[in-house]
């Protein structure tokens, strides 16, 4: 079992940048780990990936503006956000993977294991 606690939300005017924080209860070393996010009315969105070899990847819309790091001390994972749109407004869950198993890709939600409770970012024209 992994809680995953993330920190770091709240509100930016467009053109900002945030740096969301992810505070694993045990180790994370070993897995693939994500953030999602969904917006008000949305579907689940894949934003970023890390692999356990640092291999990372990113949905289309935010390549370019956001950046998935990982602080292999601690375990905690990280997303800095870039010129923040409006359409970047969403909750974001930090999500794990399976231990030892393959990153799921960014579009199938359901074969992450673990979820955060998820962290508001809203953005203002």
């Amino acid at each position: 079992q992994v809680e995953l606690v993330e920190t770091g939300g709240g509100s930016v005017e467009a053109g900002g940048s945030l740096k969301l924080s992810c505070t694993p209860s045990a180790s994370t070393a070993s897995r693939c780990m994500a953030w999602f996010r969904q917006g008000s009315g949305k579907e689940y969105e894949g934003v970023a990936l890390l692999r356990t070899d640092g291999y990372t990847n990113y949905a289309d819309s935010v390549k370019g503006r956001f950046a998935i790091s990982k602080d292999n001390v601690t375990s905690n994972l990280y997303l800095q956000m870039n010129s923040l749109k409006p359409e970047d407004a969403a909750v974001y869950y930090c999500v794990a993977g399976f231990e030892g198993h393959p990153c799921p890709p960014l579009t199938r939600r359901s074969d992450w294991r673990y979820w955060g409770q998820g962290t508001q970012v809203t953005v203002s024209t």
